[in-house]
């Protein structure tokens, strides 16, 4: 499943110049890919075009037949897949392996839903007249998916959209492109048609995204990133009025009352904070705790984070590996810089590690304030930033003041504040006493910048088709 060549057309291309694929642990060269550029995304999309009329004519019944048949080659598959994740992303075998079978889940899900894609008979507003809806798939969908999910972030879209009867290209990240091509592979031997699937990869993102968001051929669009790369891409895909689905940027809080219970509290934010080296879109990213149980919560998060095992990911017992890449590790050092500066002060870490340059401690701050840098931006990386609070309506007020809206967490035991804090709260998604949430099932995705649209669910399976609606005379 090691593939270093693009995926068109069912058949694997080479391209004059590669780019390199490092191990972000160590640097060590994984191999080097074929640099597709412009002009593979184009033979991709011509691809995808050519083979959409066969693959939305099958049957839902064929559709499910070989998605299951590719669920379950993953499945089978799925600790080579973790290898192959782990090596080009860093994060631990054992989180690479939880990604596999999460990933998987979705094309199991939506090969199933596919099957109940149903139109509607309306009660007509005329006697001479009858009218109905059916739901057809949109046509060529094109994904850009991230590296931080590298399996994950593309069966959640390709999985709706071949269930839906949509063919695809994908242009996965440039520093995880081997897990999107074991995909690939695996979709050959399970049977998906030639062209019903492509991947790209390429140097060349500007180049790439403009064919992936401005061929007329391209019916679709969906994309995972940062919200200023999102908002670009939009304005790309203006010009051609496609649809769109955008999971953007996050600054999630994670909010805990006098009335939580401390050890819930503590393990759904060591789950959501340092998970994949807190390198998650969803991740927590404001901690505001009562101040009345302030002290008592730092204190068992920073023994949780003193207890993490850092190291290269196929390394027994590792629970966190390193940050992607040297920008990212710098980033999340001068945000704890600016915030020391500013009054913070450092319970544990703090610092880069000198188990590569990719490596840093997992941290945890208090005396973080709303007007720090660390508060108002998107941290992604292993740093706790945890603030106080007095009141339910101050902490609402202040989880609130931010343009993103992806997640946000709750720690009560009172069912009563939970649900108004809940309802109170302008986020597309909120966990309440639990830090993981994500699933095939239900849907996912933001409000105001932090995007348009949901993947998983039954909502997610929509967001693939259009709506035809005919009325006949009788």
């Amino acid at each position: 499943m090691l593939k270093f060549q693009n995926y068109i057309d069912g058949e694997w291309h080479d391209a004059a110049d590669t780019v390199d694929v490092r191990d972000p642990a160590n640097g060590e060269l994984l191999g080097s890919v074929a640099d597709g550029g412009a002009a593979g995304a184009e033979a991709a999309v011509a691809a995808a075009s050519a083979a959409f009329p066969a693959w939305s004519r099958c049957t839902a019944g064929e559709r499910a037949t070989v998605l299951k048949r590719w669920y379950q080659l993953i499945v089978d598959n799925s600790d080579d897949l973790a290898l192959i994740l782990s090596l080009e992303q860093g994060k631990p075998v054992a989180e690479a392996k939880g990604e596999i079978l999460y990933g998987a889940s979705f094309i199991e899900w939506f090969a199933e839903e596919c099957r109940r894609a149903y139109g509607q008979t309306i009660p007509t507003h005329n006697a001479a007249m009858r009218l109905n809806t059916i739901r057809q798939p949109v046509g060529v969908v094109s994904c850009i998916t991230p590296w931080n999910f590298p399996n994950a972030m593309i069966t959640r879209k390709a999985g709706p959209a071949l269930a839906a009867g949509c063919t695809v290209v994908i242009k996965p990240a440039l520093e995880t492109p081997l897990s999107a091509l074991a995909l690939c592979q695996l979709a050959e031997e399970a049977g998906l048609p030639k062209g019903t699937i492509n991947v790209v990869i390429g140097s060349d993102a500007a180049g790439i995204g403009k064919v992936l968001t401005q061929d007329p051929r391209v019916a679709k669009f969906t994309f995972t990133g940062s919200t200023a790369v999102g908002k670009l891409l939009m304005s790309q895909c203006a010009s051609t009025v496609k649809k769109m689905s955008m999971e953007l940027g996050g600054n999630a809080p994670f909010i805990v009352f006098d009335d939580a219970d401390m050890d819930t509290a503590i393990s759904a934010c060591m789950a959501t904070k340092f998970r994949n080296a807190g390198q998650v879109c969803v991740a927590t990213n404001r901690i505001y705790v009562h101040e009345s149980v302030h002290d008592e919560f730092v204190e068992k998060l920073r023994a949780q984070v003193a207890g993490l095992k850092i190291g290269h990911a196929t390394e027994a017992g590792v629970t966190m590996g390193p940050m992607i890449y040297r920008r990212a590790v710098d980033r999340v050092q001068e945000l704890v810089q600016d915030a020391v500066a500013a009054g913070a002060k450092i319970e544990i870490g703090g610092e880069q590690l000198a188990n590569g340059e990719n490596y840093f401690a997992p941290t945890v701050l208090t005396g973080v304030m709303d007007t720090m840098r660390i508060a108002q931006e998107e941290i992604f990386g292993p740093l706790a930033a945890v603030q106080k609070f007095s009141d339910e309506d101050e902490v609402i007020r202040r989880a609130n003041e931010t343009p993103y809206g992806l997640a946000a967490y709750v720690m009560s035991e009172n069912i009563r504040r939970a649900n108004r804090v809940v309802e109170a709260l302008d986020y597309g998604m909120i966990a309440c006493n639990t830090g993981v949430f994500s699933t095939a099932v239900a849907p996912f995705g933001g409000v105001k910048e932090s995007g348009i649209g949901r993947e998983g669910g039954v909502e997610g399976m929509a967001e693939f088709y259009e709506t035809k609606y005919a009325c006949f005379g009788v």
